[in-house]
């Protein structure tokens, strides 16, 4: 049984302030980038300019943790699940090519997908690890003596394929190249089943999931260029993520007055775009 959670912030504040935090971040590594760039060209010197920009990318750190703590909100309270899953679909295939825009400034690059895709993955994960858990429970329950073997062997069975089902998200996650890859579904899936524990405990696992996941896939990535040590360490930012949960911890449970879907969705796609058409007006594209 879940635990009742006291606070004074809705479902509809967590979320608005995991998209202040995405643009903040966004904002950073598309415009002020851009504009940090087109400044050094012309001849100017911002000073610290690499300490305001890590700055402005551990700002949003925050946003992905409260995503993905949002993401089993959703998935666990949804009145239809069917519905839920078709929307993170949709919006994962509408948000790609401002994603692409604004990060690599082409309509498409394969290099790279959007957020919405991991969201979709990490849900799918939940979904497919429930049914096979709730039908191996099932077969747990039954009390026929003479077929307790078969139905034992059975669960043990769709335990596997539970166990599976997140292994294959993480493999889809990390070949799909998806927006913090295989971490991101990892952290869907330990905030699923660490919601019914403390605080403290779902923060561990957060931290765990953050740091060595972030670690896992740059070793994958840059491993042939950076040690493994100076990886750790550049992987350890990702630990200012750490920071959402002091707007969870104030969490009530509540849904609040939420925007209409389709702007609480629509966010993704369009800040994006409009960012990347800012970030051209500065660098004289447009």
């Amino acid at each position: 049984m879940e635990k009742a959670k006291t606070g004074m912030f809705s479902n509809a504040v967590l979320k608005n302030i995991a998209y202040i935090t995405m643009f903040i971040d966004h904002f950073f590594a598309v415009v002020y980038y851009t504009l940090a760039r087109w400044l050094q060209t012309a001849g100017y010197v911002i000073k610290d300019e690499q300490g305001i920009y890590d700055a402005g990318r551990a700002v949003g750190r925050i946003a992905f943790i409260l995503f993905a703590y949002l993401a089993v909100e959703g998935f666990v309270h949804t009145k239809s699940r069917k519905a839920y899953l078709v929307r993170l679909g949709v919006f994962a295939l509408v948000s790609e090519i401002p994603f692409d825009l604004a990060f690599s400034e082409v309509c498409f690059d394969w290099k790279s997908q959007n957020v919405f895709l991991t969201l979709l993955i990490g849900v799918l994960v939940l979904a497919a690890w429930e049914w096979a858990e709730q039908k191996a429970a099932g077969l747990r329950r039954c009390v026929d003596s003479r077929r307790r073997k078969t139905i034992t062997m059975a669960a043990g069975i769709l335990h596997g394929a539970a166990i599976a089902a997140v292994l294959l998200g993480c493999l889809a996650a990390y070949g799909l190249r998806t927006d913090y890859r295989f971490m991101g579904v990892l952290l869907i899936f330990a905030f699923y089943r660490t919601r019914e524990r403390g605080l403290p405990v779902q923060m561990a696992a957060a931290g765990c999931v953050m740091l060595f996941g972030t670690w896992g896939a740059n070793c994958l990535k840059y491993g042939d260029s950076y040690t493994l040590s100076y990886l750790f360490r550049f992987s350890m930012r990702e630990m200012y993520g750490l920071f959402a949960f002091m707007p969870i911890a104030l969490y009530n449970g509540q849904k609040g007055r939420q925007l209409p879907k389709a702007v609480c969705y629509g966010f993704y796609p369009v800040h994006l775009l409009l960012l990347h058409f800012a970030a051209q007006m500065i660098s004289g594209g447009v």
